[in-house]
């Protein structure tokens, strides 16, 4: 079903400065013992690696883009990225992007996850981010993050049958959120199984916010960045720096849109949406462009 999702809360960008440079001398290794894919490679599911380009396309920013996974309705003129729910149909003839909510379990969906598989406190507590109101999914063991992987590549899967062209795996920032039970390392770790499965299946794979860590996207063998608010937050030459202006970037409010357009409108893709991303039919609904 359609994501309800819209602004990240919580971050770090002030201390992204710090985190990014401590990524620049962390080890090579992933934690799982596997090696990173390089820059224009990518481990198909044997473990061969292949050019990336072979097999992936990347977003043609920065034409022009719509940020739909709150429901697909169609594209306005001039859009040729779109970013929709893996509930949804992509839109024909334009770069599609699959909404996937990887690191955490929407309310309607909690009780599908095993129970070992919901990250707990030391009471045995479910660690829930409280802004949506989800559980987060325990990633902090190899063999957790393989079976939280496995349930994850089935929508990979399905957006790949359907015809996108990539996948957005939101929450990789989760966390921030886990009260120190998880790290960035393990986050690292878990995206990279499911970088593996997009780019074995076509897919290109986009990294979602995190600013933090923009530095390791080699690492995890991310290929674009779908950005939330980096105007607002004064972080989009970041990410353009990290992935060479394939970024694509949402903003919520009229002077975050301003900013980004003001520094980044030639190279990087900008819509402005309401934080709820609706669609047309809402009273609530906001789109503009540059």
């Amino acid at each position: 079903m359609p994501a309800k999702r819209g602004p990240r809360t919580g971050l770090l960008g002030a201390a992204a400065a710090l985190v990014a440079l401590a990524a620049l001398v962390s080890c090579t290794s992933d934690g799982d013992g596997k090696d990173a894919a390089g820059p224009t490679g990518s481990r198909d599911g044997a473990g061969s690696t292949k050019p990336r380009s072979e097999a992936v396309r990347l977003p043609p920013v920065p034409d022009g883009f719509d940020y739909q996974i709150g429901g697909a309705y169609t594209p306005p003129s001039g859009v040729r990225i779109v970013a929709r729910d893996r509930g949804d149909d992509p839109a024909r003839g334009l770069y599609n992007i699959c909404y996937v909510n990887a690191f955490q379990a929407q309310p309607d969906e909690q009780d599908d996850w095993p129970d070992d598989l919901l990250l707990r406190d030391g009471k045995g507590e479910v660690v829930i981010d409280a802004d949506w109101d989800e559980a987060l999914l325990d990633i902090g063991t190899p063999a957790k993050r393989k079976r939280v992987a496995d349930r994850v590549d089935q929508w990979i899967d399905g957006c790949a049958d359907k015809g996108f062209d990539a996948v957005e795996p939101d929450n990789y920032d989760s966390y921030t959120r886990s009260d120190g039970l998880l790290n960035a390392d393990d986050a690292v770790s878990f995206i990279k199984l499911l970088s593996q499965r997009a780019h074995a299946r076509g897919l290109a794979i986009a990294q979602k916010n995190t600013v933090e860590l923009a530095d390791r996207r080699t690492r995890a063998g991310l290929d674009f960045a779908v950005v939330e608010e980096c105007g607002a937050y004064d972080e989009c030459g970041e990410y353009a720096d990290a992935f060479d202006d394939k970024v694509v970037v949402v903003e919520y409010t009229d002077k975050g849109f301003e900013k980004a357009l003001d520094g980044f409108g030639d190279r990087l893709s900008v819509v402005r949406r309401d934080v709820q991303v609706s669609t047309p039919d809402s009273d609530d609904y906001v789109r503009e462009t540059g």
